[in-house]
């Protein structure tokens, strides 16, 4: 029954909140699911798949979606047989470790034969926590309070939404609005010094490609996905609905990104408010560049590659193939580790734990998974995201790998081989 009666929203897209109708935001009793939220913990085997694929748990943090399912059922038995407990749902039945110990990867959807999603009812509790209650860890109420205050969460950096784009001649659309395409840049690539260097290659490859694009510029805004992971909804709305009057402005049609949680923020949550948009991630727009002849490219790097599938871009979208394309077409020696595809591991970047301090419980995500690339041999590390790109380079410092293995934007490989 469950089966029969899952989600065929798109995966990537939260339910909204009605802010205006709303009695109470979030889940804080459990009375506060909806019936399906319900009828996932009656469906629930115990098989335990959820939580194998978690990594989280096999990091060794306290959450489990299995124990969580299990826990949100009992407390929903006892309350249906008028048991009075003395214990809140958010704090006594799950603890507020649980909640915040989730990077938002999906593998525990993708995992549940029977198609129970346990992370939907993680996030109603971070609403509840942020909304009603004001509570949220430290780490994540600075970059909450970045975003109010800055448009990008962000906290520190000197950078500035155009710093990166010195000496490419990249108009920006408040100059010339005539483009068919709008370069959505991000705030990780445009304010993180690192991450500059993929916005730069992606603009030199769409330069390369005879593609008509510009930028926003100093008025792009984050797109609003660490907000709604963080369980602030009403900032995310707040941010959605001015980017999507600025789009409607500019009369922008197509968009294309290099940041796979800014993709499925765009392509499917923006549409919940009125703003639908062509939105391509690069790596597609990259792949299809070069099957229609307009980019060519040959190998730039001798050595073994190794792709990372990031979890927005690979479980929440099925993108899989157009990145493995895109270097197999540049004859690229591609080596997959051994969780990759719909089973790939996560970088513990998502949810909003780039900003979000990782617990010191258990051993960090991103360092699981960077000894993950590293057992393949390879000697760069391809990534499609920079989430995941930040959270490599932290795990090959912390393996002392900086000399011997490198992280790279497909991007950036492509860029630094391809001509028209």
């Amino acid at each position: 029954m469950n089966v029969f009666l899952r989600n065929l929203e798109p995966r990537g897209a939260l339910a909204p909140i009605d802010l205006e109708k709303a009695e109470s935001f979030g889940a804080a009793k459990i009375e506060d699911f909806t019936w399906k939220q319900l009828l996932d913990l009656d469906a629930c085997t115990r098989c335990g798949r959820c939580q194998d694929s978690c990594p989280a748990h096999l990091s060794g943090k306290p959450l489990s979606p299995k124990k969580v399912v299990q826990d949100l059922k009992g407390a929903w038995l006892e309350r249906a047989k008028g048991v009075e407990s003395q214990r809140q749902m958010i704090g006594g039945v799950v603890l507020e470790d649980e909640i915040w110990n989730c990077t938002t990867c999906y593998a525990c959807h993708e995992a549940c034969p029977v198609a129970i999603e346990p992370m939907t009812k993680i996030i109603e509790m971070r609403r509840n926590l942020v909304l009603e209650k004001a509570s949220i860890p430290e780490t994540g109420e600075g970059a909450l309070k970045s975003l109010e205050a800055r448009g990008h969460p962000w906290r520190g950096t000197t950078l500035t939404r155009t710093d990166w784009m010195k000496g490419l001649e990249v108009k920006t659309l408040v100059d010339d609005k005539n483009i068919d395409v709008l370069f959505w840049v991000g705030c990780t690539s445009a304010l993180e010094e690192r991450s500059t260097k993929v916005a730069q290659s992606i603009a030199r490859v769409l330069k390369l490609g005879g593609v008509n694009f510009g930028i926003l510029g100093a008025e792009e805004a984050c797109c609003g996905d660490p907000a709604r992971r963080l369980g602030n909804e009403y900032l995310f709305q707040t941010l959605a609905q001015a980017n999507i009057e600025l789009f409607k402005n500019y009369g922008i049609k197509k968009i294309v990104t290099g940041c796979p949680h800014c993709f499925n923020t765009l392509k499917y949550e923006y549409p919940q408010f009125g703003g639908n948009f062509e939105v391509v991630h690069h790596s597609q727009f990259i792949a299809g560049l070069v099957r229609s002849g307009k980019l060519k490219a040959s190998v730039s790097i001798p050595d073994v590659v190794t792709y990372h599938d990031s979890c927005y871009l690979g479980r929440y979208n099925d993108i899989y193939d157009s990145p493995r394309q895109v270097l197999k077409g540049l004859g690229v020696k591609l080596k997959e580790m051994p969780r990759n595809r719909e089973r790939g591991f996560c970088c513990g970047a998502g949810g909003g734990h780039l900003w979000l301090e990782e617990q010191k419980k258990g051993e960090r995500i991103n360092h699981m998974r960077t000894e993950q690339a590293l057992a393949t041999g390879a000697k760069v590390i391809a990534t499609a995201c920079p989430y995941c790109l930040q959270m490599f380079e932290d795990g090959i410092k912390a393996k002392a790998s900086e000399e011997s293995v490198k992280v790279r934007d497909i991007a950036e490989i492509v860029a630094e081989s391809a001509s028209k």
